[in-house]
């Protein structure tokens, strides 16, 4: 199950209102992701560090989640500098490393760290049903934010589904390995699989419209904007001009 370990908080980053939130993040990841001067990154990273602070999250959990695209930035690292073109500024062996390469892994390393940094202390503050409700208050198409529901709900009873059902293929002596036979079994499997989620989808189906589902979900929380979710927004749009300004004059 996808945990929300950083939903639950009590920090004013959870309580500002999860609208201001939304926007804010979004504006952020744009600029971030359009910058190409390397202070500007720089100060976009410092600024998304600092929302992360404010947050009052977790940072050992914080930086576990950076090491995912770590992982892919190491492998970037190893490959882009020698293989871009431009001024070579030193070598190994008939491999020459550029200035140019060396500066876009690090324009791609900043901004990777810094958009998943406004995410965790911006998105991921807020429980996934209330992501649905912005999403749909932003008028984003309705069916698609049913389907972004939907899916994040059921999922987990699918996963329930195939961890039943590979029980009781270990229980009927099943051992995977390379051959016919574990093909045919894990083809059954997906097959079953696909079968009782098609059946669920029906019952859910069913059960919604006994409950007078009209097409759209009803939120039981009603936010409102309170000064301080206009003075917080207000200096993130300061902010991001900043980062503007720098984009622009440096």
């Amino acid at each position: 199950m996808i945990e929300e370990i950083f939903a639950s908080g009590h920090s004013f980053i959870h309580k500002t209102d999860p609208r201001c939130r939304v926007v804010a993040a979004t504006l952020l990841c744009f600029v971030i992701a359009l910058g190409h001067t390397i202070p500007m990154l720089w100060a976009g990273l410092g600024l998304s560090v600092i929302l992360v602070l404010w947050a009052r999250l977790n940072l050992i959990l914080v930086f576990r989640r950076l090491l995912v695209i770590w992982s892919f930035l190491l492998f970037l690292w190893a490959v882009l500098p020698f293989t871009y073109d431009g001024d070579v500024i030193w070598r190994i062996g008939k491999l020459g490393a550029t200035q140019q390469g060396i500066d876009l892994c690090t324009a791609i390393s900043i901004k990777s760290n810094t958009i998943l940094l406004v995410f965790i202390a911006l998105i991921t503050t807020m429980n996934f049903s209330t992501l649905g409700y912005v999403l749909n208050f932003f008028k984003l198409p309705r069916k698609l934010v049913h389907l972004l529901l939907l899916t994040y709900r059921y999922i987990f009873v699918i996963e329930q589904e195939y961890r039943r059902l590979g029980r009781a293929a270990k229980l009927r002596s099943f051992r995977p390995g390379t051959n016919m036979h574990t093909y045919q079994t894990y083809a059954y499997l997906c097959g079953m699989l696909f079968v009782r989620a098609s059946a669920r989808a029906q019952r859910v189906y069913n059960a919604m419209k006994c409950r007078g589902f009209a097409g759209r979900f009803t939120c039981l929380h009603e936010f409102a904007l309170s000064p301080a979710d206009k003075i917080w927004t207000l200096a993130i749009f300061c902010a991001t001009a900043g980062l503007i300004f720098m984009e622009i004059n440096l």
